[in-house]
């Protein structure tokens, strides 16, 4: 007696049966689409410049293979040690600074009641659309070292000015400072819709226990919001080998006398590849950091999972 098998429809003829029944929702998706095709994917074609010697008379399918010799340009060179350093310890403190904070503010967000929440939303939400080039404009007028605001504070107060752009150690205080302030509003609006999100039954009969509002916090509104955090936290390691370009080149001004503290990889691959002009050794680096990332992202994720799975992004 032969054993009947179920009719198995394979997974393309199932994925176009899904798509047709949903074709008006496509439909209206098909704009988005178009625009991370062209803009997101189509330009990783340009990825192989990393293992090739491009040459334009040549293109880039014409050009000569040279595996991992453009990698060498960022590990071969003296500073790489402290470009890579800095990269990573800012960046680091760009994520934990900026979940602090946001956190913070997004709780004093949700206490305020009333049309005030508005005006702190946009208050709070307008520097992430400020160009980072107003914003090193902005970060001198602080800082200018003859008539800088702070130093003519220091001086009221008896104290002697300094000249900021020569210096180093202040600029591990001030751009971590410059980028929480940068970047805390659209981190702030993320944590206080998952904040709204929560059932206010659950403060409600906190109240009747007689629970404080510290005690709200930490025993309702933190524990329910442990899978938002975990998620932008995991997001956030992606780009932890890949500095902020517009934040280390203009706000310290690209003064030769910082580079020591506000040098990072972005900076100083621009800064030698003007000179140079080899696109090769900039894609690789490019490449690079891209693949750090991912398995930056992987990683974090396969610890979260190993330790609380349903908080695990993937």
């Amino acid at each position: 007696m032969t054993k009947s098998h179920p009719n198995k429809k394979g997974w393309l003829f199932q994925e176009f049966k899904y798509l047709r029944k949903n074709r008006e929702l496509l439909m209206l998706a098909m704009p988005g689409i178009l625009f991370e095709l062209v803009i997101k994917y189509l330009p990783m074609i340009g990825l192989i410049l990393a293992f090739k010697y491009f040459r334009y008379d040549q293109g880039i399918l014409g050009s000569k293979w040279v595996g991992f010799k453009n990698f060498e340009f960022i590990f071969k060179s003296q500073d790489a040690w402290r470009i890579i350093r800095n990269t990573l310890l800012y960046n680091m403190s760009y994520i934990v600074l900026g979940t602090l904070a946001a956190l913070v503010l997004s709780i004093l967000l949700y206490e305020v009641s009333g049309r005030m929440v508005k005006m702190y939303q946009t208050t709070l939400f307008l520097p992430y659309f400020i160009s980072l080039v107003l914003v090193g404009y902005i970060t001198y007028g602080f800082l200018e070292h003859k008539s800088g605001y702070l130093n003519s504070l220091l001086i009221n107060i008896g104290l002697s000015p300094h000249k900021w752009y020569f210096e180093t150690t202040p600029w591990l205080f001030i751009l971590p400072v410059v980028a929480v302030w940068k970047s805390v509003g659209f981190s702030t609006l993320i944590y206080y819709a998952g904040i709204v999100g929560i059932n206010t039954e659950y403060y409600e009969a906190a109240k009747l226990d007689g629970a404080s509002r510290v005690q709200m916090i930490t025993r309702i509104t933190l524990p329910l919001m442990k899978p938002l955090i975990i998620i932008v936290f995991i997001l956030g390691l992606g780009n932890i080998f890949r500095g902020d370009f517009g934040l280390h080149y203009f706000v310290p001004n690209n003064v030769g006398a910082n580079l020591a503290t506000t040098d990072v990889i972005d900076t100083y691959v621009y800064r030698a590849l003007a000179k140079l002009g080899d696109i090769n050794s900039g894609a690789a680096v490019g490449f690079l950091q891209s693949v750090v990332g991912l398995i930056t992202i992987v990683t974090a994720n396969a610890a979260v999972r190993r330790i609380d799975k349903e908080n695990a992004l993937f």
